[in-house]
C-alpha cells in the first residue's frame, strides 16, 4: 500500500506540465516577474556588504571620506529596490487574477460541451470545487509561489556564494545548522499540513450544515430539530476551535524552533567569528556580514521546506482541472459538421438549414454510458412532422430515455437517429437544440426579472412578443399582478414564485423561440388543479403544427396524443393510440385502472368531505 502511495505522489509531480499548455500566454508576463524578483533578491545579497563597508571604513578606519556617494549608491540602490520589488508584485497580482480568471471560463466553457452523463457522474460541489477551487490555487502557484520560489532561490544562492568568497570556514560552521533546521521544519511543517487538512474538512463540513439549516429551516421547524442541529453544529464547531488551536500550537512551535536554530547559527558565527576578529584574520565589518547572512537564510529554509508539501497538495488541483479540462464529451460533433456549422460558442447560422421536424429511430440500440444495461436495443419509430407522441410509465421507468436521444443529449450505442431524413450527427448539436423547447418537471428560472428569464431562449424578443407568449399559455396574469410587470424579480431559482407560475414562465419561455420540436417532461405533476388545467389548454394550442414529445404521468393527460408509448423497465413495451392500448388490455391498461381507480377514490373522498361540512 505505501508503494502505491509512493506511486501516486510521484505521478503527481509529474503532473505540472499537464497545466504547461494552459500558461503559454502568460510565459512573458511570469518571465518579467521571475526577472524583478530575482533582481530584488540580489540586491538585498548586497546590502550586507554596505554594512560590511561602512563598519570598517567609517567606524575602525574613523573617516568620513566617500560618504556622499556612499549614502547616494546606497539610496540609489534601495529606490531599485523597491521599484523592482512593486514591480514584481504587480506582476504577481496581475498573473494570478488573470490566470484564475482564464482558466475559470476555459473551464466553464468546457462544462458547457459535456454531455448528460458527465453530470451524472460528478456532483455539483465537485465541479464547483474544480471551476473555483482549483483554478483560484494554480493561480496562486503561477504567481506568489513562483515569485517566492525565485526571491528565495536566488537569496539562498547569492548569499552562500558571498559568504564562501569571505570565509569559507565559517561558512560550513553556519550551513552545518540547516539539517537540523530542515528536519525540524520538515516535522513540524507535516504536522501542520495535516492539522489545515483537517481544518479545510471542518470548514466544508460547518459551512454544509450552516446550509442545511437555512435551507431546511422550514423542515427542520416542522420536525422540532432544532435541539439536534445545534448540537450538530456545536460539537463540528467545538472540533475546528480545538483543531485550530493545535494548528496554532504547531505554527508557534515551527516559529520558535526557526528563531532558536538562527540564534544557534548566530552564536556559532560570534564564537569562531569573534576569535577570528580577536586574531586580526577577520574584520568586524566582515562578521557582521556574516550575521546578517547567518539570520537571512533561514526564511528560505522554512519556505523550501513549506513549499514542498504546499506544491504536492496542488498537484492534486492541478489533476483535477486538467482532468476536467482533458474530458471528452460523449456527445459532440464531428471537424466536418463544425466546419460546416460552427460550434457551440463560434455558430455559422448561415448554413443552419430549417428544421422541419420528422423524428426517426432507425434500428436504434441504447445503454447509457455510464451503465451496461441495454434501455432500448433494435428500436425502430417513425414520428412525422406534427405528431404528438406520449410517454408513460411508471415512475423511474426510463420515460426520458427517448427525449434524451432525440434531443441529442445522449448519443445511440447504435443505429441512428433521423431529423428530416439525415442522421443528427450530420447537423451540430446547436442547430438542434435551438429547435426543441424544453419544458422541464421541476422548472427551473435564473436569478432576474421575468423578462431575462423569457429571453434566454429569444435574446432579441420585444416586450410585445413576450406578452403574446405569455397570453399563450395563460401566465400574462402573473405579470398583471406585479406592480413592476415584467420587471418583477424571480429570486435565485425562482423562489419568489409559486411553483406553478414557475411552470408557466418556463413554458412560455420554450415556446417563444418557437420550437420545431416541443418536449414536456410531466409539466403538469407538481402543480396543482387549476394550474395543470391551464397547462393542458396552453398544450393543446402550442402543439399545433410542431412535433412535440409528452413525458406524462397522468394517462388523463394523454388521451389525445397520436400515439402513446408504454415503458417498462427502461424498453418500451407497448405502443399505440390510448383505444389501441385500452383494447390491449395489457401494461398500459393496468396503469389506466390503477390510476382511474384511485382518481375515483380521492374523488368520492373529496364529495364525503363536502357533504359533511
Amino acid at each position: 500500500m505505501d508503494g502505491e502511495n509512493e506511486k501516486i505522489t510521484h505521478l503527481r509531480f509529474f503532473g505540472i506540465p499537464k497545466i504547461l499548455p494552459h500558461l503559454k500566454p502568460y510565459l512573458g508576463a511570469m518571465l518579467f516577474m521571475m526577472l524583478f524578483a530575482a533582481g530584488g533578491s540580489l540586491i538585498d545579497i548586497v546590502f550586507p556588504k554596505f554594512q560590511e563597508y561602512a563598519i570598517n571604513h567609517y567606524i575602525a578606519d574613523e573617516t568620513l571620506d566617500t560618504l556622499v556617494p556612499f549614502v547616494i549608491l546606497y539610496v540609489a540602490l534601495l529606490a531599485l529596490q523597491v521599484a523592482m520589488n512593486f514591480t514584481a508584485s504587480y506582476l504577481g497580482i496581475r498573473t494570478e487574477m488573470i490566470v484564475g480568471r482564464d482558466l475559470k471560463k476555459k473551464a466553464f466553457d468546457h462544462l458547457q460541451t459535456l454531455s448528460f452523463s458527465y453530470f451524472n457522474r460528478n456532483s455539483v460541489g465537485y465541479v464547483h470545487a474544480r471551476v473555483m477551487s482549483d483554478t483560484g490555487r494554480i493561480g496562486s502557484l503561477v504567481s506568489w509561489y513562483l515569485l517566492d520560489c525565485i526571491w528565495n532561490g536566488a537569496y539562498m544562492i547569492g548569499a552562500v556564494v558571498v559568504m564562501f568568497r569571505t570565509n569559507w570556514r565559517l561558512t560550513l560552521l553556519v550551513l552545518a545548522v540547516i539539517p537540523v533546521v530542515t528536519a525540524v521544519v520538515g516535522f513540524m511543517q507535516k504536522k501542520l499540513t495535516d492539522a489545515n487538512r483537517r481544518i479545510r474538512e471542518l470548514n466544508s463540513r460547518i459551512t454544509g450544515s450552516f446550509n442545511e439549516g437555512i435551507t431546511g429551516a422550514r423542515t427542520v421547524k416542522t420536525l422540532v430539530a432544532e435541539e439536534r442541529m445545534e448540537k450538530e453544529f456545536r460539537s463540528e464547531s467545538g472540533e475546528m476551535k480545538r483543531v485550530s488551536v493545535m494548528e496554532s500550537r504547531f505554527r508557534g512551535a515551527l516559529w520558535t524552533s526557526l528563531t532558536v536554530a538562527s540564534y544557534i547559527a548566530l552564536a556559532l558565527v560570534l564564537k569562531l567569528g569573534g576569535d577570528l576578529t580577536r586574531e586580526q584574520v577577520m574584520t568586524v565589518g566582515t562578521l557582521s556580514l556574516f550575521m546578517s547572512y547567518s539570520m537571512g537564510i533561514m526564511h528560505p529554509i522554512r519556505w523550501i521546506v513549506n513549499s514542498i508539501s504546499q506544491l504536492i497538495m496542488v498537484q492534486v488541483n492541478i489533476e483535477r482541472l486538467t482532468g476536467l479540462l482533458e474530458t471528452e464529451s460523449d456527445v459532440s460533433d464531428s471537424p466536418e459538421v463544425v466546419e460546416k456549422y460552427g460550434d457551440m460558442f463560434h455558430p455559422k447560422r448561415e448554413n443552419w438549414e430549417e428544421l422541419r421536424g420528422d423524428i426517426e429511430f432507425d434500428d436504434v440500440t441504447f445503454h447509457y454510458p455510464d451503465g451496461e444495461e441495454t434501455i432500448l436495443e433494435h428500436f425502430n419509430l417513425k414520428v412525422p412532422h406534427g405528431t404528438n407522441v406520449a410517454i408513460v410509465g411508471e415512475t423511474g421507468a426510463g420515460k426520458s430515455t427517448l427525449v434524451n436521444l432525440v434531443c441529442r443529449f445522449f448519443e445511440p450505442t447504435e443505429g441512428r437517429i433521423l431529423i428530416d431524413g439525415r442522421d443528427a450527427r450530420e447537423r451540430s448539436q446547436l442547430w438542434l437544440h435551438a429547435n426543441i423547447g424544453y419544458v422541464l418537471q421541476t422548472p427551473h428560472l435564473f436569478s432576474g426579472t421575468i423578462r431575462d428569464n423569457l429571453r434566454y431562449g429569444a435574446p432579441d424578443a420585444s416586450d410585445k412578443e413576450i406578452m403574446e407568449a405569455l397570453r399563450t399559455v395563460s401566465a400574462d396574469g402573473i405579470v398583471e399582478r406585479s406592480e413592476k410587470g415584467l420587471d418583477t424579480e424571480v429570486g435565485e431559482g425562482g423562489d419568489l414564485l409559486s411553483t406553478g407560475e414557475k411552470q408557466l414562465l418556463s413554458f412560455a419561455r420554450a415556446i417563444l423561440c418557437d420550437p420545431k420540436i416541443l418536449v414536456l417532461d410531466e409539466a403538469t405533476s407538481s402543480v396543482d388543479t387549476f394550474t395543470e388545467r391551464l397547462i393542458q389548454q396552453a398544450i393543446g394550442k402550442v402543439i399545433e403544427g410542431r412535433t412535440s414529445f409528452m413525458i406524462a404521468h397522468r394517462l388523463s393527460t394523454v388521451r389525445n396524443a397520436d400515439v402513446i408509448l408504454v415503458v417498462k423497465g427502461g424498453r418500451i413495451v407497448e405502443s399505440g393510440t390510448h383505444r389501441e392500448l385500452l383494447a390491449l388490455r395489457g401494461y398500459y391498461h393496468s396503469l389506466w385502472s390503477r390510476q382511474y381507480e384511485a382518481e375515483a377514490t380521492e374523488a368520492a373522498f373529496k364529495q364525503f368531505g363536502k357533504t359533511e361540512a
